[in-house]
């Protein structure tokens, strides 16, 4: 087959023959790129459950970054597995604000349509539907209500939603509105086809006066006007409802093929924004306008990358990995009717000025996607940085894991290298650089007050006097604490130097080497540690949990991202590390859950796969593969890349291998099919792998092009034979990241055989801190 476009990629999804695709080709070639968001299939990861993740996603219908998703709900009102793709029956379709099972949703509410006997309890309600009757794009659902033969439809805006149902002959046909449980109200105002209320319900991290307040608006009049009450108590003929979970219910005689159009909004901050924002968002637009401007929004943005190869399915794989990973942080901000940016704060209730993010677990996010963002959306990010300025003043901490606001999940204090990296690489505005200084040096300085026990750091103070935090004074995962306390200190004393706070900054890139007090010789591995400083013992390095977080001291021992080198010559040189990093691979996927009582899903996900103890379904490894290049073998990293990249993700309902996170396990495929990969975010390089793609075209904001070639690429070339950088000879196996924003070509000569001399010295590995101090 001869070498294919991406837009070759897009009609190999409709045609079949070669005859066909060439004949399509001709005639498309100038709007080429106008379809790539059609690449992308929302269902990857949604073949998930609560025993194994294979992405523990949901369809989000959305724009990018929305304030609001919408997506189909197969489960129960209240179940953080809101979508399961092995699901035979629909309950509606909800607004969701939901970032991950685990965390749960808020502010959501649904609607559904029925026909005939009035069903309204979401059970009764719940429709037969097939994957054969769903139509599932980023900016338009489309399913078969096979019990009341309904075609349900949604096309999203940043904080609205145009449905349109197409009804059979009925004599009654309704639309439900499901305000849902844990406090919310309806009102139907007839008169104006309209139903508006509120919502509160939520999963934490919410002041006692949130609301989301919405407003549907229909283009039918009402026949029937219904409300029910708390236990499900239908209200004929009553108009308002207020309790701890109503609904609405408006009915209406139709024709088969009748559409019913219903534009739906919600606000933060009060009724008349809600409305406020439907006329911006929506206003007169059709169902066709609100579709057509939400496609063209994707295409905006995937277009930033253009992908050139003849594999379609990677190339399907690509855009469905970027789509999640344009989908968080979510935007929670509106526009107060002076066009004025404007948050109901989630930390004090209050409704202030200026930029908000929200729903992202740091602990996932710094490590690929906040450093995409700063490659690709450096002005998004400086927006991202306002928002925690904001937050740190709205509650006297940044968050760790905001949903919307402050919630206990997970450890580190990993909001200090999003920030440090944003500052290092220009993307802090001005007026923030101090507010948001302060605040990671709060986080480092610190323990009292916190307002849950993810924020800040926990164990701050034994950190500070002992260099570590113990395993004996019950504080859990406190290995992986010392060890990304340690890597947040390194950041710190980077963002200081760059300030002029020379004190601060030798402070903290002593800190920073922390990690070496966890360090057992005799293993050769990161160990939990006692007060008295003896190591905890006994000790199982195959132990997930206790004194790591959702992982082992396999899986941990190289979390030192900042000193790779002095890790390095902790194990005793190059050829004992390279071993160590072998043996994860090569080993059974043994394990000891004992720590948890049974086999977490991140357990089960790294046993099934067939890649040792390697567990890339979940975060703290993910980086591991790159490590190779420091040590002067970076042709395994090659390998082991493409063996990633080509056996654990696809464009499928299981297509991920374990949580896909907010973005953080898309963004590892996304960098590293691009040939690269920010092992350390907080300094400007970024360590080379193997470019999946014969062309990749990065189209930079700030107007420049980075093109990535990679001559000879083909399933069983895959390992670097030479480099040139701007047509001169580049043996590093680092890129700068000035490298890349200033523009230009990196060229890859890609073979079957294994360059054991490319990128194999000393001075051409990556930054190390060991390395920087010596010189």
């Amino acid at each position: 087959m001869s070498r294919l476009t991406i837009y070759l990629g897009v009609l190999l999804l409709s045609f079949v023959s070669c005859n066909q695709e060439t004949k399509q080709a001709e005639n498309t070639k100038s709007v080429k790129n106008d379809n790539l968001v059609d690449l992308v299939n929302p269902l990857m990861g949604t073949d998930s459950d609560y025993s194994l993740s294979n992405g523990n996603t949901y369809p989000a219908i959305a724009t990018p970054w929305a304030m609001n998703f919408w997506t189909p709900q197969t489960a129960k009102m209240g179940d953080g597995w809101t979508y399961a793709y092995d699901a035979k029956k629909i309950r509606g379709i909800k607004q969701t604000h939901q970032p991950s099972p685990w965390i749960n949703d808020y502010a959501a509410f649904s609607l559904m349509a029925v026909t005939g006997d009035l069903k309204f309890q979401e059970d009764e309600r719940a429709s037969w539907f097939s994957h054969k009757a769903e139509t599932v794009k980023p900016y338009h659902y489309s399913v078969y209500l096979a019990d009341y033969d309904v075609k349900a439809e949604v096309a999203p805006t940043e904080r609205a939603a145009h449905f349109k149902f197409t009804f059979p002959e009925a004599e009654q046909s309704y639309i439900l509105l499901d305000a849902f449980f844990k406090g919310s109200m309806v009102k139907i105002i007839p008169e104006e086809r309209k139903i508006i209320g509120y919502c509160r319900n939520n999963s934490g991290g919410v002041p006692e006066n949130f609301n989301n307040y919405f407003v549907a608006e229909f283009d039918h009049d009402f026949e029937i006007t219904n409300t029910w009450h708390d236990d499900w108590k239908l209200q004929k003929n009553v108009k308002n409802s207020e309790g701890n979970h109503v609904g609405a219910i408006i009915g209406f005689k139709t024709n088969r093929g009748d559409v019913v159009h219903v534009k739906v909004a919600s606000s933060f901050i009060s009724p008349e924004q809600a409305q406020l924002n439907l006329d911006r968002e929506i206003g007169e637009d059709s169902f066709e306008d609100t579709k057509d401007k939400a496609k063209q929004a994707w295409n905006k943005e995937l277009n930033r990358i253009e992908i050139e190869d003849d594999n379609s399915d990677h190339i399907r794989t690509f855009y469905s990995c970027l789509y999640r990973v344009l989908l968080f942080p979510r935007k929670f901000y509106e526009f107060d009717v002076n066009n004025n940016i404007v948050h109901y704060s989630p930390y004090n209730g209050k409704v202030l000025s200026g930029y908000m993010f929200t729903d992202n677990g740091f602990w996932d996010t710094f490590r690929a996607v906040f450093p995409f963002f700063n490659m690709m959306y450096p002005e998004l990010n400086s927006h991202i940085m306002e928002g925690l300025a904001n937050t740190y003043k709205e509650s006297g901490w940044l968050p760790e894991w905001a949903s919307p606001g402050h919630r206990d999940c997970m450890i580190g204090s990993n909001s200090a290298p999003i920030i440090v990296d944003a500052f290092l690489k220009g993307n802090v505005k001005e007026k923030d650089v101090d507010v948001l200084f302060e605040a990671i040096l709060k986080n480092a300085t610190v323990e009292d007050g916190r307002p849950v026990n993810s924020v800040g750091r926990a164990g701050l103070d034994y950190y500070n006097t002992l260099g570590y935090v113990p395993n004996n004074v019950d504080i859990k995962e406190n290995a992986a604490r010392t060890l990304e306390y340690a890597y947040a200190d390194f950041t710190i004393s980077e963002m200081a130097k760059k300030l002029g706070k020379q004190e601060l900054a030798e402070k903290f890139e002593k800190q920073s080497l922390n990690y070496n007090h966890l360090f057992d010789p005799s293993t050769g591995l990161m160990r939990g540690k006692n007060e008295d400083g003896s190591f905890q013992y006994p000790f199982n390095p195959l132990k997930w949990g206790d004194a790591f977080t959702e992982g082992n001291s396999l899986h941990y021992t190289w979390s030192v991202f900042h000193d790779v080198q002095g890790l390095v010559n902790l194990m005793g040189g190059n050829d004992a590390f390279i071993s160590k990093l072998d043996g994860v691979f090569t080993m059974p996927p043994k394990f000891d859950d004992s720590y948890y009582g049974h086999t977490i899903h991140e357990i089960r996900e790294m046993q099934v796969v067939n890649m040792g103890n390697y567990a890339h379904g979940n975060q703290p490894i993910q980086h591991m593969i790159y490590l190779y290049n420091f040590a002067g073998a970076p042709y395994k990293t090659q390998e082991r890349i493409r063996e990633v990249l080509t056996k654990l993700y696809s464009a499928k309902p299981d297509g991920y291998c374990g949580d896909e996170d907010n973005g953080q396990t898309s963004a590892w495929y996304v960098f590293s099919s691009l040939g690269f990969y920010p092992v350390t975010p907080g300094i400007n390089q970024y360590v080379i792998g193997s470019p999946l793609f014969k062309k990749a075209t990065l189209h930079l904001e700030n107007g420049n092009t980075f093109e990535i070639h990679s001559e000879n690429n083909s399933r069983g070339n895959f390992y670097i034979q030479s480099v040139d950088l701007n047509e001169a000879v580049y043996n590093n196996t680092y890129l700068n990241y000035e490298t890349v924003q200033n523009g230009g070509v990196l060229k890859f000569n890609l073979t079957n055989t294994a360059n054991t001399e490319w990128g194999s010295k000393l001075e051409n590995a990556p930054y190390s801190l060991n390395n920087s101090i010596k010189k």
